[in-house]
């Protein structure tokens, strides 16, 4: 695993429609100074849409280091700016699950995070892709999509994870399995699934799911919830959750460099938070596509 020393100087974007964004901007702002890192520009962007561009500006102004402020939505809807591109991607965790800065070993509090960002060091990382769209952490088809796509955002906001639990218990109301295929070009699997996890870390949803996906292995991992039980389900994120030994009970993983994945009926896929693609999809890893700030240890 390459590491390299981080640069001194850093453009900020932070998503300040995310839970804790604006509250937080000034406050960044303010500790990153305190702590060496001389910004060049720091800019709160109200509406998410606006954060690729300001981004994609950012690094075409030369900026040796793009730190992101936002949840994992904002880190997978930015990152695609930095790939191939000489520019250290640095991570301030203020979402609600946070996973991409969990699967980093980032502090989940500011003062931690803009230390790692201060005195850590940058990191060559793994990204995920859904056709050519780059992904941080995972993605997932099944219920997940359809509690992202419809939960209202007061109640994200101010609930969190709690907020996500409560939805869940009403969108699985109608919610029903779904036929999973699975091609690896060598072999195709068909399955009964009722949520499938693309990974490219451990983490969704601030959960650790998988004992095996990491962003340094060169592989996406597919988890396949199998089954038609949604009681399964309920019990599969509530084990993982809890960490109880039975907890890879009722999923199935899959390794590799790229599967095709197709639904019956079609699945919207949720990205990183986001319902932005829907199947059949080509799932595939693109190995060391980024440099990310890390902490020392």
């Amino acid at each position: 695993m390459e590491t390299k020393t981080l640069p001194r100087q850093a453009i900020l974007v932070v998503n300040a429609h995310s839970r804790r964004g604006q509250d937080n901007f000034n406050q960044a702002r303010e500790k990153l100074e305190a702590a060496d890192v001389e910004l060049i520009a720091a800019h709160a962007v109200d509406d998410p849409e606006q954060m690729a561009a300001t981004v994609r500006q950012a690094v075409e102004s030369g900026a040796p280091m793009v730190i992101v402020g936002g949840g994992d939505g904002s880190m997978s809807g930015t990152v695609d700016e930095l790939v191939g591109k000489d520019c250290v991607f640095g991570v301030l965790p203020l979402g609600t699950a946070n996973s991409f800065a969990r699967t980093l070993g980032l502090p989940l509090d500011l003062d931690g995070a803009v230390r790692a960002i201060a005195t850590g060091q940058r990191r060559r990382v793994d990204l995920g892709m859904i056709d050519r769209d780059y992904f941080v952490n995972a993605a997932s088809l099944g219920l997940s999509p359809m509690i992202g796509q419809t939960v209202p955002h007061k109640l994200k906001r101010y609930l969190g994870r709690i907020g996500y639990l409560i939805w869940a218990v009403k969108c699985s109301v109608g919610f029903r399995a779904f036929r999973l295929t699975i091609d690896d070009g060598v072999k195709e699997r068909r399955l009964w699934s009722t949520e499938v996890r693309i990974l490219n870390g451990p983490y969704h949803g601030g959960v650790e799911l998988s004992d095996h996906a990491a962003v340094d292995t060169g592989e996406i991992v597919i988890q396949a919830v199998v089954g038609r039980s949604k009681p399964r389900l309920a019990w599969d994120w509530y084990a993982k959750f809890f960490k109880l030994r039975d907890r890879n009970a009722h999923t199935e993983e899959f390794h590799g460099r790229q599967f095709k994945l197709a639904c019956h009926p079609p699945q919207k896929i949720s990205i990183d938070g986001e319902v932005l693609a829907k199947t059949p999809v080509t799932v595939k890893i693109a190995p060391g596509a980024v440099d990310v700030a890390v902490p020392q240890d």
